[in-house]
């Protein structure tokens, strides 16, 4: 038994390092995305363009708040309080679905594209879509996982990962200028330290990590071709109309 409990107490030692590392980093990429326009700008004061995009900017902020306390409770063996918070947690994700779905649409009607994309808005509108109801999905999956400890931690990581794209979108405006392929291979690598812990920890990886990854390098390249298809840009027309 000790030798079966010694490598069980490394590893969650490991963990109490690892996803508090990778917290930081997901808070770090978004205020670096994001201070400029929102969090700097003094965020109920930030000239944003309309009230819906001030609800989906704080919502979403308190998914960030939410994921640093429960990383922190964890890693203070807080496990219960952890287990109370969560049920927060998962309403608050319910609310971003329905919020950014709304923030999705309200900029497709203000005729949003990213500055230089030539995009048309209806294919655009795909990105903010596809983009939170993966979220939706990771989410949904953690909370089914909840009495898995190993899977749960890494599906609410893999969620909170899958909605940078619109802070790493942000970062010609705050570090450089890059283009879409940079932008998306920058998400790609900060998926690449839990495969590489997987691996160091469970000495394989783990499911979830392989097909949150998929799912997640799936929506990237596909979203813009799926969104220039006859019937989004018809679902899209409806939407705006």
């Amino acid at each position: 038994m000790a030798t079966i409990a010694a490598p069980v107490r490394s590893t969650i030692s490991k963990d109490r390092i690892f996803f508090p590392s990778m917290c930081v980093l997901i808070l770090a990429t978004v205020w670096l995305g994001f201070s400029k326009t929102y969090y700097a700008a003094g965020m109920v004061r930030a000239h944003l363009p309309s009230p819906i995009i001030h609800v989906h900017a704080a919502i979403f902020s308190l998914w960030l708040v939410t994921l640093a306390v429960q990383t922190g409770l964890i890693g203070a063996k807080k496990v219960q309080l952890h287990r109370k918070l969560g049920l927060w947690g998962f309403g608050l994700a319910a609310c971003m679905v329905v919020v950014g779905l709304m923030a999705g649409t309200d900029a497709l009607r203000r005729g949003m594209s990213p500055p230089g994309s030539g995009l048309d808005p209806k294919v655009f509108y795909i990105v903010p879509v596809s983009g939170i109801l993966l979220f939706g999905v990771l989410v949904g999956w953690a909370c089914i996982a909840r009495r898995r400890p190993v899977e749960h931690k890494r599906l609410i990581m893999f969620a909170s990962l899958s909605i940078l794209d619109a802070a790493i979108g942000r970062f010609p405006y705050t570090i450089a200028p890059m283009g879409p392929l940079t932008l998306n291979l920058i998400l790609i690598a900060m998926l690449l330290p839990m495969f590489a812990y997987d691996l160091a920890t469970l000495k394989k990886i783990n499911r979830v990590t392989i097909v949150s990854s998929l799912l997640i390098v799936l929506l990237l390249f596909t979203r813009i071709p799926l969104g220039m298809t006859y019937p989004w840009l018809k679902f899209a027309a409806f939407m705006r109309g």
